[in-house]
């Protein structure tokens, strides 16, 4: 799969937010098993730094999207059902709420077409990231390891 590097450009994907999806994936693949899974194994599938892992963990957790057990057995689950977390929930939690910026400048026709372009641009995004879900993200994934199956020699 080839991404566009200037889509990329564009929607601004903090390593943050990219690292916490991979996390919160692995997280909803297994949320049907006995046990909680550790910040170790979601490591070593994506290996996504550890000190981040934790860091990324400690916010989800807070933000009431992980609950984590401890104990020998302990580890981090889900806290809501995939398809109750969109992505504006996990981008407004990890990079923080787009704020309006101070208009200070004197009004100009060009600065108002600016600002218009940019406010259009903001709704569409956060109107788009609300309407998908985690679990819309496993199903794509799903599909897409259906389509292209891997073969072990």
């Amino acid at each position: 799969m080839q991404v566009n590097s200037q889509i990329c450009t564009l929607l601004e994907l903090s390593s943050k937010v990219e690292y916490t999806l991979l996390a919160l994936l692995e997280l909803a693949s297994h949320r049907d098993q006995p046990y909680p899974l550790t910040s170790a194994a979601i490591n070593e599938k994506h290996d996504i730094p550890e000190r981040y892992l934790e860091q990324i963990l400690a916010t989800l957790r807070r933000g009431g999207i992980v609950r984590s057990l401890r104990g020998s057995k302990g580890g981090f689950v889900l806290a809501r059902e995939p398809h109750e977390i969109t992505l504006l929930d996990i981008v407004t939690l990890m990079d923080g709420e787009r704020r309006q910026r101070n208009i200070d400048a004197a009004p100009t026709v060009e600065r108002e077409i600016i600002y218009k372009i940019w406010y259009e641009n903001n709704a569409r995004s956060q109107e788009l990231l609300g309407s998908i879900t985690l679990k819309d993200l496993l199903q794509q994934r799903d599909a897409l390891q259906q389509s292209n199956p891997m073969y072990y020699i």
